[in-house]
């Protein structure tokens, strides 16, 4: 067993969390609060879906209910990261054109068999990367559409369309929404054992089955968020997904 789940660890992570406040207010980040409110809301729902989890996987319904359940939370999530306006909605696109293509051929194939136990770990983890990928493709870009914004001009002055002079300007902020993704993967192993690699040992399960498992949950990773960056950007420089009312 990895953690002892006793009073020991809930003072610990009481005290864990007070010191990322803690530190976010002495730094003046202005996350102080955020950060409160972040680990409170991960007890909590991770304790309902403890709760929920293990009788959501025996009914297929209910398993596909989940599973959207946990796509709109991400598209809410991401959607209002980027923008407080009503186009925040549109961030549902690039996190379904990357998960659920590879969720289907991953099924399709018989890669992730139509169980609980397997398909929502799978597709929990697809999600977040796409949810995190969008989110710092959306912000990137349209912060540096703002601080640009006149070579945005230039750019269609010199008769380029609005959609390519917000892609030469907003590309190379968006590609660094990648980032976090290649190098978790380039320092697999030599650096970090991620969640997916120690559960598989956890479970019983040889190293090398657990290194072929997590090399799959990085390829499809990487796969998954680069359609995400790319449709993100693609939304940006068509002005569907922005902050101000398009011109």
């Amino acid at each position: 067993m990895l953690l002892t789940v006793d009073v020991a660890f809930g003072i610990v992570l009481a005290v864990l969390l007070l010191a990322a406040a803690g530190v976010a207010a002495f730094a003046h980040l202005g996350r102080g609060r955020e950060i409160l409110i972040a680990g409170v809301r991960a007890a909590v729902q991770l304790g309902a879906v403890s709760l929920v989890i293990g009788w959501v996987i025996r009914h297929l319904p209910l398993l596909l209910a989940f599973v959207l359940l946990m796509y709109a939370v991400a598209v809410w999530t991401a959607g209002r990261r980027i923008t407080p306006n009503g186009s925040w909605w549109w961030a549902g696109v690039p996190i379904a054109a990357g998960v659920f293509p590879v969720v289907a051929a991953l099924l399709l194939t018989g890669v992730v068999p139509v169980e609980g136990i397997a398909l929502i770990p799978v597709t929990g983890i697809l999600i977040g990367g796409a949810l995190t990928a969008t989110v710092l493709a959306g912000r990137r870009s349209l912060d540096e559409l703002r601080t640009r914004h006149g070579e945005v001009e230039a750019g269609m002055a010199l008769g380029l369309l609005d959609r390519d002079a917000r892609l030469e300007v907003a590309r190379p902020s968006a590609a660094d929404a990648l980032l976090p993704g290649l190098d978790q993967t380039r320092t697999v192993g030599l650096v970090t054992l991620p969640g997916a690699f120690v559960g598989m040992l956890l479970g019983g399960a040889s190293p090398l089955l657990a290194g072929a498992v997590q090399l799959f949950v990085l390829v499809a990773l990487m796969a998954v968020q680069a359609v995400a960056v790319s449709v993100t950007l693609e939304l940006v420089a068509r002005g569907r997904l922005h902050r101000d009312e398009p011109s």
